[in-house]
């Protein structure tokens, strides 16, 4: 099947605070498409208004995304040009969209990127951490017992974590982390990215913690929470015999099982000979 040459989806990102970060292009192809999708429209027509944006818009939210997007793509195929857009940011990074989106490559139709601001990657920009490799774990779970298990399969991770979190769960989610990934972890709370009172500040996990409850208004607002990866174990700081004695355990047990009794024969950190045979 050829690829249909008309409807086109644009996938447009917008500002995430600052109005002047959207682009020349994105607002020419907000003017010229037919019908603008939005996560919200009573959000996004301040947005058009500001910029004299008359273009027609439907909402595309999680509730409704799955049964509207159909109808989006016969429109589509009939030769609609249609943008994308969501509340802010670039869309799709933890907002709806994908639905639309696996259709129209489903269905042959166009999908250009029309990019700009996003907050996981303006977040990493000035983390100060390293940026060549990192994960995105958008939410973690609301509840602390399914947060606590999902922060537990990252412990180990050595890539750089980013995480958007809402402000009512920030101080939980801090506390789940520092009890799993530990008091000094490195990390960096973006706050309020290009907005007026937007503040980036890097601490430990603790002192993060103790910064927020030092003065309860720094709670509000947008946050991005970059975390360091879990360091790798220098094994010029682990004794030989240590090193000999956990890899011969490991071959007769579980990794987790073989770092612990090579802890209580050594006296090496667990976590340290852990760690160790994960590389």
């Amino acid at each position: 099947m050829s690829i249909n040459k008309e409807g086109i989806l644009y996938v447009v990102a917008t500002p995430i605070g600052n109005l002047q970060d959207l682009s020349q292009r994105a607002q020419t192809i907000l003017r010229e498409a037919e019908l603008i999708v939005a996560e919200d429209t009573r959000h996004s027509r301040q947005l058009l208004a500001h910029f004299a944006i008359n273009t027609p818009m439907q909402a595309l939210h999680e509730h409704n995304e799955r049964q509207f997007s159909e109808s989006l793509i016969q429109r589509l195929q009939k030769g609609t040009r249609i943008a994308l857009i969501s509340d802010a940011g670039t869309p799709l990074i933890s907002d709806p969209g994908f639905q639309l989106v696996k259709l129209a490559h489903l269905a042959h139709i166009r999908v250009v990127p029309i990019p700009g601001p996003s907050a996981l990657i303006s977040a990493l920009s000035v983390a100060g951490l390293p940026t060549d490799r990192f994960i995105f774990e958008g939410f973690l779970p609301s509840k602390s017992s399914a947060r606590q298990q999902r922060l537990h399969h990252l412990a180990v991770e050595t890539r750089t974590l980013v995480f958007f979190e809402a402000p009512h769960r920030l101080l939980d989610c801090l506390e789940d982390m520092i009890v799993i990934f530990g008091t000094q972890r490195i990390a960096v709370l973006a706050k309020e990215l290009t907005k007026l009172f937007e503040t980036i500040y890097s601490d430990s996990l603790e002192g993060i913690k103790d910064w927020l409850n030092a003065e309860p208004i720094r709670q509000k607002g947008e946050f991005v929470l970059v975390v360091q990866g879990a360091l790798l174990p220098d094994k010029q700081q682990i004794n030989p015999e240590a090193e000999r004695i956990f890899y011969l355990l490991r071959q007769e047990l579980p990794q987790k099982q073989a770092a612990r009794l090579a802890s209580q024969i050594t006296g090496v950190s667990q976590n340290t000979l852990y760690k160790l045979g994960l590389h």
